[in-house]
């Protein structure tokens, strides 16, 4: 009773927030109504000299999935996604250091680092074997972790991740060639609605005063996110050489219209993977579990469901 009540007061709270109350009210609001929705408590733990932000819910005695965001996002990005998980399995939605809600410590943010920042997380939370979801750098920190600590990784998916040369480049990757800014660092209101255009096929519907001040949020960190894609860049860890190592079963998941990484590069890693499933979805973009939740959930439940 008490569990329903607070649901009926937290969706009163978002109705009317939307309407009438200030951006940063609206968008507590809207994560709280869909963490909720999803059964996540929002959590925090001391890893060495970090502090580390959460998500968890599910059952504790079930098996573990463990979710890692990409480039210049956060936690948030897996809400919708797990609501349709927390029920069977036990869900941890990490923010990763220099994201989120985590500490942002001076040092490095190539992806070798994060995978060994990673290993120190889920020993400290007690976790020895987990089910691992990465999209796009997060892919590539789960790809790097899975092939460092196969023991660790019931099984590893990957949401259009990094890490590959892909035979043909992506429309991010000529950009930058090109010379042109970084599509996925906003620096006005207008990069925004661009990066938004850029990055779904068909974005999630925002109100525009919500809109505003995501951008604004986004300005304010661009500083901080040059500063990781550069070391992203020059500390480059291809994992072309580490899939062979991987011993999991894999799932590569791709949106067919990903314009930041092109889905060409499931022809380079499918023959070096041990285990490997296939999905590409049509119509969707770079973030599947954002554009489409539900679907992509589907499709992730019926790869686990296969490993039984």
């Amino acid at each position: 009773m008490k569990k329903l009540l607070l649901s009926l007061l937290v969706l009163l709270l978002t109705s009317s927030a939307i309407l009438y109350f200030a951006p940063a009210t609206q968008l507590t609001a809207l994560r709280l109504l869909e963490r909720e929705r999803a059964g996540l408590s929002h959590e925090q733990l001391r890893v060495g000299d970090l502090n580390i932000h959460y998500y968890r819910g599910g059952p504790s005695t079930a098996e573990t999935l463990v979710l890692i965001h990409g480039f210049a996002a956060d936690k948030d990005n897996w809400l919708r996604f797990s609501r349709h998980l927390s029920n069977d399995y036990q869900v941890i939605a990490l923010d990763l250091p220099g994201f989120g809600d985590s500490d942002h410590p001076a040092g490095s943010y190539d992806v070798g680092t994060q995978a060994e920042r990673l290993a120190s997380i889920l020993e400290a939370m007690g976790i020895d074997k987990a089910h691992l979801l990465g999209n796009s750098m997060g892919g590539h920190i789960a790809a790097l972790y899975a092939a460092r600590y196969p023991q660790r990784v019931s099984s590893l998916a990957l949401f259009d991740n990094a890490g590959i040369d892909a035979p043909h480049k992506s429309e991010l990757f000529q950009l930058l060639e090109s010379g042109a800014a970084n599509p996925l660092v906003v620096r006005s209101p207008q990069d925004f609605q661009r990066l938004l255009q850029f990055v779904f096929v068909e974005p999630p519907y925002l109100p525009e005063s919500l809109k505003q001040y995501l951008a604004e949020q986004s300005m304010a960190n661009a500083a901080h996110y040059d500063q990781v894609f550069q070391q992203l860049v020059e500390r480059y860890i291809p994992l072309e050489p580490e899939l062979p190592k991987i011993q999991a079963p894999t799932l590569l998941l791709w949106g067919r219209q990903d314009r930041v990484l092109d889905v060409s590069s499931i022809d380079v890693m499918q023959p070096l993977l041990a285990k490997p499933s296939v999905v590409i979805m049509d119509n969707v973009g770079h973030a599947p579990m954002l554009e489409r939740p539900e679907e992509s959930a589907r499709l992730y439940r019926r790869f686990l469901d296969g490993l039984k």
